[in-house]
């Protein structure tokens, strides 16, 4: 009896041993596994090339520099996987961000700039608001392909809320031509309402008088055709009264 205790003893010591042994050889294994692969993403997933798509306000490296920060910015799979369905509030005039893998070491950033109908000037800023008249961004820095609207009467500016003018039927009017505009594809640089709310779009030299918003279709038609024949000319268009029927479009050249 006391032999086959100690039979056993021994038996249930190897077995512990042996036990042992096996769990710190497969502990081992799946380390070195793991720290392979790591190692692998590592270095096969660092990212060395960057295409950057969408972005007007900002360029492509300010871009890159402001969403590679941080131990695994470099990573492709991270970036792809931190950027995916994710909103941006961090970055002024940018309110999404996807980040594509096109080769473990290449990755391209999509961005989703906000949509802004025009600007006014406040306090020596730029004051960026929506289509509803909302003001979204405030900034120092003019952002290319956004007019600037002039003539509107208001006495104070908040962030995100309604720029407080005395006709907010305005917006509605200011959304057509900016509408009309990216139609056309055509880049004012200035909105101008006078106190009838008839307005003049300023491109470069050129003055164009719009008027109302009646056959606003046709006149930006038409404007499209015209603006090319004006480059490097100075004066104003007149086109108040412009219909699709009319054949000849005033304008009166500035004096030198």
């Amino acid at each position: 009896m006391i032999s086959r205790k100690k039979e056993n003893k021994k038996t249930i010591y190897r077995n512990r041993h042996l036990g042992l042994k096996i769990g710190l050889i497969t502990t081992a294994v799946v380390l070195t596994a793991a720290l392979g692969v790591f190692y692998y993403i590592k270095t096969t997933y660092t990212v060395n090339t960057v295409y950057v798509e969408g972005n007007a306000h900002y360029t492509d490296e300010e871009i890159t520099e402001r969403i590679m920060t941080g131990r695994l910015s470099h990573n492709s799979i991270y970036l792809n996987f931190k950027y995916r369905n994710q909103e941006i509030e961090d970055i002024p005039f940018v309110s999404a961000i996807e980040v594509e893998i096109e080769a473990p070491d290449t990755v391209r950033i999509r961005v989703y700039e906000k949509s802004f109908a025009g600007y006014v000037s406040y306090l020596g800023r730029y004051m960026y608001f929506d289509r509803d008249g909302t003001i979204v961004e405030s900034s120092e820095i003019k952002t290319a392909g956004v007019p600037e609207v002039t003539g509107l009467k208001f006495d104070h500016v908040v962030m995100y809320e309604k720029l407080p003018v005395e006709n907010e039927n305005i917006f509605a009017r200011i959304l057509d031509i900016t509408q009309s505009l990216d139609k056309y594809e055509l880049k004012a640089d200035r909105l101008a309402f006078d106190r009838e709310y008839k307005v003049t779009l300023y491109f470069e030299e050129v003055r164009v008088q719009i008027g109302d918003n009646s056959s606003i279709d046709e006149k930006f038609s038409r404007l499209k055709s015209i603006l090319p024949e004006l480059q490097g000319k100075k004066g104003v268009l007149q086109m108040e009264n412009f219909t699709g029927e009319a054949k000849i479009v005033p304008f009166q050249e500035d004096k030198k």
